[in-house]
């Protein structure tokens, strides 16, 4: 096994502290412990750099010199699992002999985990229950056992959830780009027949992959389509849902609640309706936080300076050309 050369970025926390980083910047410290893990080389962007590992938001105009100058650099490793905000650069970079590589399915099990919790809660009307401030004798919530559950989505978190929803007896549908079985799911369909499937659906998670296929893939005519005691969860990336359409739904009664770990816009205004919207229950982007996404970023940058170093294959390598 040779010797890889790593460049982590952005070169402003290059200094900073292996032991743990936070903010913008807290994939720095797994990465450099995975270069440590590998006997791979730590090194200043330059002629030697084979390969960059993201290490947190970085300025796209930064990323894009760093691989337009560095021709030596063959994996280009991003921290997230959604892509869409690198599209831009990755497909004014692309080149033969560089493989941009994301995070996707590295952390399919939190944010999977975040999903199943999202739908218990909505189902079973927590987020009515928590801003109650007297006893209420008025009965509800859902059961999930034996719902009908589709996943818009059938990559890391959409496989991963389907797999958690197993002792609930549910029926998954699957919806994805094509119409290749999902081995567990009830059924599986293409996205184009999303509507056919919205009547029948107690549940509908969205866990699909932010491109121009697919920003507002639910809007107004989805929600009138939905049952008014239907509830929607989105872990994904908030542009995929239509938010004026949702309040509208919300508001509305148009459907039962709505699980949001994602918004549009993001981070949500102070005062945005959604907030005082008794129907929706938000967490703020949090499905998987810093302390469990470090361990797995850590893991997925060391099998690919493995991969590079044997000549395989790289784990989450990304399709510049579809954005995901």
């Amino acid at each position: 096994m040779s010797t890889v050369a790593v460049t982590v970025l952005p070169a402003a926390s290059a200094t900073a502290d292996s032991e743990g980083s936070s903010g913008d910047t807290w994939g720095v410290a797994p990465a450099k412990r995975a270069v440590d893990a590998t006997d791979a080389r730590l090194v200043e962007l330059g002629d030697e750099t084979e390969m960059i590992v993201v290490g947190g938001r970085i300025d796209q105009g930064e990323l894009r010199s760093a691989i337009e100058q560095h021709p030596g650099v063959r994996i280009v490793q991003l921290p997230s699992a959604g892509v869409d905000a690198y599209v831009e650069t990755m497909q004014a970079t692309a080149r033969d002999g560089l493989v941009f590589t994301s995070a996707k399915g590295a952390y399919s099990a939190p944010v999977a985990e975040h999903a199943l919790a999202l739908t218990l809660a909505t189902l079973r009307s927590l987020q009515i229950r928590a801003r109650a401030s007297s006893w209420e004798r008025e009965q509800r919530g859902i059961s999930l056992n034996g719902a009908s559950v589709t996943i818009v989505g059938a990559g890391g978190i959409g496989t991963e959830l389907l797999r958690l929803l197993q002792p609930f007896d549910v029926e998954v549908t699957m919806v994805r780009r094509t119409d290749e079985d999902v081995p567990g799911a009830a059924r599986t369909i293409t996205v184009d027949r999303l509507a056919e499937v919205l009547p029948t659906s107690d549940v509908v998670v969205v866990a699909a992959a932010l491109t121009g296929g697919t920003r507002s893939l639910l809007g107004a005519d989805e929600f009138a389509a939905m049952k008014d005691t239907a509830v929607l969860v989105n872990i994904a990336r908030g542009p995929l849902v239509d938010t004026d359409a949702l309040v509208a739904a919300l508001a509305e009664g148009r459907i039962g609640a709505a699980g949001l770990d994602v918004v549009d816009p993001e981070p949500l205004p102070d005062g945005h309706p959604l907030w005082a919207e008794p129907r929706a229950l938000l967490t703020p982007h949090q499905a998987n936080t810093n302390a469990m996404t470090e361990p797995l970023f850590q893991a997925r940058v060391e099998a690919n300076i493995r991969a590079l170093a044997d000549g395989g294959d790289p784990e989450g390598v990304v399709d510049v050309e579809q954005g995901y």
